[in-house]
Parts: structure tokens; C-alpha cells; sequence
């Protein structure tokens, strides 16, 4: 006969509570314990969601816009780099990740207009950078009420709002930059981490060539997250990480035979020396000039970040733990302010998130400089007047002064960004666009034989009808300036069908003469909206007639 002993284990009665605790309890203690991760998704569900509201039809769409989506549109197909020959304007990692994001607006219906549909590409991208923008923060060493002011600030500006709405790369180099900064500072101090932050940044640079300037604020961010025993190891891991990325691109060129510049052929240095010495924008405080008037579209959309950004970042400056971050906001500062520099409006972006981070980190030292001056103070003086005596009384603590001032600068700001943001979830930019190409589509029965002159905001458009891409749907730059179509055209604007007029090939700088003599010899067969964004249906007039 067997025997059974049943033998009784002594059990940890904090399990037994976890056992029978009701759910509710389970999940407030996990929420108590992932506060950072709460506060985070929080947050980035109410930029999210402020960003997606109309995303499509406010800001009005722009030709850089249609470039890259048309760029990831060859990349996808297999036409290779770009739309039409790829010259090295950018690198190309930019547009290589919106190809990679493009199953995004697949999931929804099409709309009518294909760079309006495409910006849901942009939302996981500022997911990922107000994340990281909080996260950054944290590592900063600001509490958490610092850090969500940062990721508001970051997200919910109008500027910000406006911009990073845009299918820019600009926002693509961001993310990977505030990544790099985020792995820069790891509490960890592991060497991986800094290779990792090299990496990280040489993908931001192969996003947007630009953020290169802002190399010397990582290292300083990379030195302070380093051990000392282990420091040199660090630089030369991030060094060796970003150098190895980065020179990817100029193998490219050299594989290609399109390093130096040459006959017949495009070239990596060529395209350098024309983006170095290509005409520039104007001193940015110079009335008039291009980036003056780029400022100051800054400043309608949010003249409180620039200017309490701009203040901050000098100010953080002075703080130890947000110099790094501060002279990479006074470094992208310098460089668009620098005279008769090249000033696009799509620069900002790469600016916000450190003012953002400006911004808070100053206000929390402030906060901290308050709250460790003296206890309480009598902050009204007793004079006679009866009323004042009674005032005086009252006391004021330093959290009472913080708490005062917080809501003064709140009430200031709030109605403001109100304003901005409902602007920007309200507005309907996009309509001559959208019926323009609406009537292309309905009226011209054989896009596959018929050549179409166009922006390439509505390139995109073309190609989804039925036309031919790169000759039957023709960026209007190329029509010039590029040989590869010109050749194609024999006989000029005569071979030319239809040109759709906007406000960004009528604004044009470099001339095109077989462009505006097509423009010259035709007649208008539709027109949609006024003014400078009005938009004309040009078909050309093959016997020399015109409008």
C-alpha cells in the first residue's frame, strides 16, 4: 500500500492578495507603477488625435510634398530612386521610409486628392516624436510636469501643428535625432547605447541632410551620458557607428560613377556645390527678404514658441544638464539667421522640439529657484488703508506664487493655441486642388496618350489617373531642365497638351521657357477658386492661338 503525504508549502500572503485582488486593483497598482508610460500615451493620444482632425484639407498641400511622395512612388514601383533622374538634391532615405509607411493610407479610402490622403503617413511620426520629445525630458533630469510640457508644447503648437502635418523629411530626421539624443543620455552609461545614438544619427542626416549641424550638441550629449572610465570607447563607438552609416551615401555615388561632376550624368559634389551656391533667402531681419517673410509666417502660426524658445534656449545656456539640447537649439538658431543664407519654411521643424524642451527646462529651474528662496513671505506690504490691512494678512507661500503664475501663463497661452489649433482642425485649403483634379480625372478621356504639364503636389494625382509617369505626367521643372525629357519634345511646347497653372509654377524663379510659352499658347477650360491660389486648366493651342 502507498501513502500519500500531502505536504503544504508556507505561501506568500502578498500573492495570495494578488491572486484574489479584483482587477480594478491590479490595474490601478500597474498604473502606479508605470506613471512615465501613462502620462506618455496620455499625451501622445491628445497630439495625435488635434493632428489628425482634418489633416487632409489644412495646411494648403505643397510641391516638396508631392516630390517626395512621388520620389517613394519610384522607389515602390521599381523606377528607382526618384520620379524622374535622381541628382542628389537629398539623400534618399527620406522618401525610402514614406515608401515604407505607404500601407498607412492604403488601409483608408481613397480620397481625391493623393497628397491630402498620404499626410495619415505623418501621425505615427509625431506619435514617435512627442514620445520621445517626453522621454528626452526624463533624461534631462526634469520631473514629469516639465516633461509634459515639453511633449505639449512639442505637439500642440500651432506651429507644430501646421507643420508636422506635412509629408516633410524634416520630420523623419527629427524623430531619429531626438532618438539619438534619447540613447546619448541613458541613465545605463552602455557603450551600445552610444553606438546605437550614432547610428540613430546618421539616419536623421541620410533623412535630411541639415540636421548635420546639430552633430556638435550630440557629442556634448554623448560625453556627458559616458562614463569616464569608458568615454574614449563611447566617442569612438559613436564616431566609428555614424561615419560607417553615413558613408553609405558617398559609396553609393562612387558605385554609381557619380561622385565628381562629369558629362552627362548627375553627381553627388555637383549637387553639393549647387545647393552651396544657389542664390540665398536674405538676412531673416532684413524687410522683405525671403526669410524675413519666412519668420514672420513662423510668427503668425506661434510667435510664443519662437520667441520664448529663442529667449530659453540662450537662458539654458547657463543650466549644466539642458546645455546639450540648448546648444542645439542656438546652433539651428545661428544657422537661419545667418546672412543671405537659404531659409525654407519646413526649417522650423527641425527647431521645435528642442525650444520645446527650452522652454521647459528653464521653467522648471525657475519654478525650483522659487520654490528654494525663503518659506512664506508677506508679499503685500500693511499700509493704512483699511482694505490692504485685510489683504495683508494673507500670506503667500512659494507653491502659492508658482501656482499663480502658472495659471496667468496658461491663461495667456491657451486661448491662443485654441485659436491656432481650431484653425488648423477647421480650415479648407485644399478645394482648388482637389477640383482640379477631380476635373482631369473627368474629363480627359485618354490619359495614357495625352502629356499633362503639372506641380508635382498634383503629379501624384496624374500618375493615379492614367498617365504616363515621368513623360505623359510631367513635373514642370523637368520640362526645361531636364534633358531626358526635353529630347522628347521636339517641337517644344507644341508637343505639349495640357498645363495645370498653380500659384507654385506661376511663382517660379528659373524661368521655363517651353513652359511659358505653352502657358502663352493656350486656352483656359476650367478655372477654380481666385487669387493667388487659384488654379487654371490650360489646354495648349497647337496652331499658335493663346488666351
Amino acid at each position: 500500500m502507498t501513502v500519500v503525504i500531502e505536504q503544504r508549502t508556507e505561501q506568500d500572503p502578498n500573492e495570495f492578495e494578488e491572486a484574489v485582488a479584483p482587477a480594478p486593483a491590479r490595474l490601478t497598482r500597474f498604473l502606479a507603477g508605470h506613471i512615465d508610460a501613462v502620462i506618455v500615451v496620455a499625451l501622445v493620444i491628445a497630439i495625435v488625435a488635434v493632428q489628425a482632425v482634418n489633416i487632409g484639407n489644412f495646411p494648403t498641400v505643397s510641391d516638396d510634398e508631392g516630390t517626395y511622395l512621388a520620389q517613394a512612388w519610384a522607389i515602390q514601383h521599381g523606377h528607382g530612386l526618384a520620379h524622374y533622374s535622381y541628382w542628389y538634391d537629398h539623400p534618399p532615405l527620406g522618401w525610402i521610409q514614406i515608401a515604407m509607411l505607404s500601407w498607412i493610407p492604403a488601409l483608408f479610402d481613397h480620397g481625391s486628392q493623393v497628397v491630402m490622403h498620404a499626410r495619415v503617413i505623418m501621425l505615427p511620426v509625431t506619435a514617435a516624436g512627442s514620445a520621445l520629445v517626453y522621454l528626452l525630458a526624463r533624461r534631462l533630469d526634469l520631473p514629469r510636469w516639465a516633461a509634459a510640457l515639453a511633449t505639449v508644447v512639442f505637439g500642440l503648437s500651432p506651429l507644430s501643428v501646421t507643420m508636422q502635418r506635412e509629408i516633410y523629411l524634416d520630420n523623419f530626421a527629427v524623430v531619429w535625432m531626438l532618438a539619438a539624443f534619447v540613447l546619448a543620455l541613458s541613465p545605463r552609461r552602455h557603450l551600445w547605447h552610444h553606438i546605437a545614438a550614432g547610428l540613430c544619427a546618421a539616419v536623421s542626416v541620410l533623412s535630411k541632410e541639415t540636421m548635420v549641424v546639430v552633430a556638435p550638441a550630440l557629442l556634448m550629449a554623448v560625453w556627458r551620458g559616458s562614463d569616464r572610465a569608458t568615454r574614449k570607447f563611447s566617442m569612438v563607438g559613436f564616431a566609428a557607428a555614424f561615419s560607417l552609416i553615413g558613408v553609405q551615401y558617398v559609396l553609393y555615388a562612387v558605385l554609381k560613377g557619380e561622385l565628381l561632376p562629369g558629362a552627362n550624368h548627375n553627381s553627388l559634389i555637383g549637387a553639393v556645390q549647387y545647393q552651396l551656391g544657389r542664390g540665398g533667402s536674405g538676412f531673416i531681419l532684413q524687410r522683405g527678404s525671403v526669410s524675413n517673410m519666412t519668420m514672420h509666417w513662423w510668427l503668425v502660426r506661434d510667435p510664443i514658441l519662437i520667441y520664448a524658445g529663442a529667449i530659453a534656449s540662450v537662458v539654458a545656456l547657463a543650466v549644466r544638464r539642458l546645455r546639450p539640447i540648448a546648444v542645439a537649439s542656438v546652433i539651428l538658431l545661428v544657422v537661419a539667421a545667418r546672412p543671405n543664407g537659404y531659409l525654407p519654411a519646413m526649417y522650423v521643424i527641425q527647431v521645435i522640439p528642442f525650444l520645446a524642451l527650452a522652454v521647459a527646462g528653464v521653467v522648471h529651474a525657475g519654478v525650483r529657484a522659487v520654490l528654494t528662496v525663503g518659506a512664506h513671505r508677506r508679499l503685500v506690504p500693511r499700509p493704512d488703508n483699511r482694505f490692504f490691512r485685510i489683504l495683508s494678512r494673507v500670506r503667500f507661500g512659494r507653491r502659492d506664487l508658482v501656482a499663480f503664475a502658472a495659471v496667468i501663463a496658461v491663461g495667456l497661452v491657451a486661448p491662443f493655441w485654441e485659436t491656432g489649433d481650431e484653425t488648423a482642425d477647421t480650415s479648407t485649403t485644399n478645394d482648388n486642388y482637389v477640383a482640379a483634379s477631380a476635373w482631369v480625372k473627368a474629363n480627359i478621356a485618354d490619359p495614357a496618350h495625352t502629356r499633362i504639364v503639372v506641380d508635382d503636389a498634383l503629379w501624384p494625382d496624374m500618375v493615379d489617373d492614367g498617365f504616363q509617369p515621368g513623360l505623359g505626367a510631367i513635373w514642370f521643372y523637368k520640362v526645361d531642365l531636364d534633358p531626358a525629357v526635353t529630347k522628347t519634345l521636339p517641337h517644344g511646347w507644341r508637343d505639349l497638351d495640357y498645363v495645370v497653372s498653380t500659384s507654385i509654377i506661376r511663382q517660379d524663379p528659373n524661368g521655363l521657357p517651353i513652359v511659358r510659352a505653352a502657358m502663352t499658347h493656350s486656352k483656359v477650360v476650367a478655372t477654380f477658386g481666385a487669387g493667388d491660389q487659384q488654379i487654371q486648366i490650360l489646354r495648349v493651342d497647337r496652331t499658335g492661338g493663346g488666351q
